[in-house]
Order: C-alpha cells, then structure tokens, then sequence
C-alpha cells in the first residue's frame, strides 16, 4: 500500500480527535467522497482509501485537516490489510459493477473475503457496509444479488457487521437517479417497459449519509441489518412524472411496451444517456426488482427526518441551476463534486477561452467591471443588442436595464440581461442570465496571476440545459460563442494596456 497522509506522521491534524482513525473503503465513490466530509463534520479523524491516488486527490476531502489518503485494492490482501492497520473501524462502500469488470459477482466475493481477513487481522470493532435493497424472492437481479453476498461473506467473519440496505438514491451522481435525469430530460415521448411501475422507495442522498454517519460506534447497531428508504413508496413512473415537474419540464408522454424487457432497456439506456454500459446494464436489469422497505427503524435509531420523493428530487434537481458556491463554504450534498463523473448532475455545456496579457491584474480588472450598460461589451455589440431584442420578442427584459453604475458592480446588480452573482474585485466576476432561455447559464471571468506583470484571463460560460429544447439552443448559438467570446478577450486585454502574449485559445468544449 502506498499512503499520502495530509496530517503530519498520518496523524489528525492538530484540533481533531485523538483517537484511532476510521476507514473509507470506496471514498473515491460517489457516496464514500461525501461520507468523509459527514465524519469529519462530526470529529472523527478519516483514513480516505482508494484504488487511485489521483483520484482521491481530486476528491475535495483530499487536503483537509484530519485526512489520510491511503492507496489500496480490496482484491489485493496486501494492500487491503495495511489499510485497516491501525483504523477502529470502516466502511466498506467497494463494488466492482462500474470498475469495467464483466464478472463484477465473481470480483466482488473476492474483495470481500480480503477485507473480512483485514478487518479481522486489524481488530477493528465495527465494520458499515452499504448494499442494495431488494425482495430476496429467487428474481434478484445479478446486482442486487451480490450486493446481498457481499453483506454475508462480511458477517462470517468475526468483526461485528452493521449492514445498511438502501433503495435507490436520490442525487446528482447516483447512477440509478442519473438513468431517470437523463430519459425524462431527453425523451419527451418514451416507450417503456413493465417495470415502470415496480414499486420504489427512494432515499436522498442526504439521509444515507445521515444513517450511515448515524450507526458508527452505536453499540446497538453491532451485527444489525436495517433498511433505507424515504418517507414515501412510489413507482417509477411516479418518479419520472415528479422530476418532470422539479425540473420545469411539460409531462412526458408514456406509452408502455409490455415485451420490452430490463435487458432491452439497458441497451436503450445505453444509446440516450451518457452512462456507461458498465454500470447502465447492471442498474438497468435491477429496475424490475420492488425495493421497499420491510422496516423504517432506522429513522428512528439515527434521529433523521426522511425525505419524500418530491423533497428529494427537488434537492438533486436545484445542481442543474448552476448554484454559485462561495470559495471555502461546503459544497451541498445532492450536487455534484470535483471528482464526480462527467456525467453527474446531467447535461452541462461548458465553453471556455483563455488569454494571456502583459500587465497586472489591477490592469485588467479595470475593463472588466466597465462591462455592459453604455460602455457595451468591446466586440461584436450588434450580436449582443440583438440577443436583447430577440430576449425582448420572448417575452424577457431585453438589455434596457443597463447597469447602476458605469465603474462599480455589488453582487445583485443588474447588468443589461444579467445578474451579477458575485464579485472578487480583481480576481472575479460571475453573472448569472436573466433573459428567457431553455436552461441556466452563467457567464464568468476570472483572472490568474502567470508572473510578475502578467495575467491569464479566462472566460467561461456554463449551460444547464432543460429538455431537449434547451440541447437545441445551445447548439444554435455554439457557433456565435466561437466568434464572440476570442474577440471579447482580445478587446479587454487591448484596454487593459498590455500586450498579448498568448491566445485567445479555446480551452476546452462541453
């Protein structure tokens, strides 16, 4: 095992508790990355292990005070057993379903017989594993088949095991929540199979975390199973109809096909959203397996309100508004993360340019914060004045606004057809649109210190689309970002009285 410990020696920063550390076993995952963040809220000093030291670098817990990294594969015995040296206890959140293995059963037992020798060897006093919810009736799909092994090679061992069942979650990254984004998003008409209406209980991500920080240490949590589910019991179809109304988007039309089976509808899943077949078919196959809850006791033993099916979507749904985060402050738990998988918290359209300038950033800002109102925006202003009338034919408030005033701007602001978001005097400005449009976007500038004189500025736009309408949009006006933005660049470098030293240049395309 390699290890990386932010802490000096490996040992929580100063402030943090000095007991023995507890162990993330998955916290490159989706619910592993944000389970950190939760036990570090509530003292306890973390060993974060994955199989990727770059990927639990780009993973936000990576740098903070109580935090060890550690590199470990549960299906090397090694590696596994120095991770849980020296730990009290862990979570075992590891599955081989989206690592691209095609015997991902197989693969599974494997690790979890490692680990039940490691945790067993390290003498830890408490082992919290995750798995999935479903009616063990002999219908299990492979899945949630062995998500059901899993929990019983761990229990042979002798560590006590707490075994959370939870049905399908509720947030931006769950591949389960994201195969329902991405169909009611993109299809307004959808052909559908019977398992449209199996019966469901899904659980925000919110109150996962809430039960799975909740049982650590609860002495009497040890070798109990519970199930985990939200306020409600609903279908799928149900489901799709809440989403279509969080997210701002007209019903969509539902004509069943009683012959299309799980395994035709993965490969349907496969072609509209941009999960990977690795973890699209096997979550696919699962949906026509009822996942309800047998018992709730777990609300109650954990103190935790549970979402209902609307709350919880509503919460993953407000990511594809674009949410401005103040730097430092703790990113909300249905969003997406750094890390996260491109596909999390569906379509997003990022178009962003860069340019480098010869003169200091105070330079620049100066440009910047002019921007819009009388003094225009520097380049191609008739595409600008043009958007405001068509924005105005729609029914939006066009550019007539202008700005309060012509050399400052204070978050709040109304700037032609934006809103300033927030303001960095010399580092950022962030306007949010107001014109009517199929989606949200946001309109950044930010400058970048390169050396002594010189600055990079970036212009980044971001669009959230809403249905297909708002894929067609910005497909439409892609072409006119190509054009304007370079030439927005260049004019705010050429104010600011330097020299160009480099671009502008496309950085990347979303």
């Amino acid at each position: 095992m390699r290890a990386l410990d932010t802490g000096s020696g490996g040992a929580p920063a100063t402030g943090a508790p000095p007991d023995r550390p507890v162990l993330v076993l998955g916290a490159t995952g989706y619910i592993g990355a944000r389970l950190v963040h939760r036990l570090l809220q509530a003292g306890h000093p973390v060993r974060a292990s994955g199989r990727s030291l770059e990927k639990l670098r780009a993973r936000p817990f990576a740098k903070l005070p109580g935090v060890s990294l550690a590199v470990a594969d549960a299906r090397d015995p090694a590696s596994i057993s120095a991770a849980c040296s020296g730990c009290r206890a862990a979570y075992y959140l590891v599955h081989s379903m989206d690592s691209g293995q095609a015997r991902f059963a197989s693969a599974d037992r494997d690790a979890a017989r490692n680990f039940a020798e490691a945790a067993a060897g390290a003498g830890l006093s408490q082992v919290v594993y995750l798995g999935g919810l479903g009616e063990d009736d002999g219908a299990l799909s492979e899945h949630l088949r062995s998500r059901a092994e899993v929990g019983d090679i761990l229990r042979e061992g002798p560590v006590p095991v707490t075994w959370l069942r939870a049905a399908m979650v509720v947030g931006s990254g769950s591949g389960s929540f994201e195969i329902v984004r991405y169909l009611v998003e993109r299809l307004p008409v959808m052909v559908t199979p019977r398992w449209l209406d199996t019966e469901v209980q899904p659980v925000s991500i919110i109150n996962v975390l809430d039960c799975l920080a909740g049982v650590l240490g609860h002495p009497a949590a040890a070798g109990q199973t519970f199930d985990v589910g939200g306020a409600e019991v609903t279908t799928y179809r149900k489901l799709m109809a809440v989403y279509a109304d969080e997210a701002g988007l007209p019903r969509r039309l539902v004509l069943p096909v009683p012959i299309l089976s799980p395994r035709l509808s993965s490969y349907w899943i496969d072609i509209v959203t941009p999960i990977p077949a690795s973890l699209g078919q096997p979550l696919a196959e699962g949906l026509r397996n009822r996942v309800v809850c047998r018992d709730n006791r777990i609300a109650g033993f954990v103190g935790a309100r549970m979402l209902d099916c609307r709350e919880a979507v509503r919460a993953a749904v407000r990511s594809a508004t674009l949410p401005s985060v103040p730097p430092g402050e703790p990113l909300p738990e249905t969003d997406p993360w750094p890390g996260d998988p491109a596909w999390a918290g569906g379509t997003l359209y990022v178009d962003r340019h860069t340019v480098t300038v010869a003169a200091p950033a105070e330079a620049v800002w100066r440009p910047v914060v002019r921007i819009g109102g009388d003094a225009g925006w520097y380049h191609a202003d008739a595409l600008w004045r043009l958007r405001g009338f068509l924005d105005r034919l729609a029914g939006g408030i066009g550019m007539r606004r202008g700005r309060r005033d012509p050399e400052a701007l204070a978050p709040g602001d109304a700037l032609d057809f934006w809103r300033v978001e927030a303001v960095e005097p010399g580092r950022r400005l962030l306007l949010r649109a107001e014109m009517k449009m199929p989606g949200c976007a946001t309109f950044e500038i930010r400058l970048e210190k390169i050396g002594e004189g010189i600055t990079g500025i970036v212009l980044e736009t971001r669009f959230a689309p809403r249905g297909v309408s708002g894929i067609v949009y910005w497909k439409l006006v892609d072409p006119f970002h190509r054009f304007v933005f370079p030439g927005l660049l260049r004019e705010i470098a050429r104010r600011s009285g330097g020299k160009i030293l480099s671009g502008p240049e496309a950085v990347r395309k979303g």
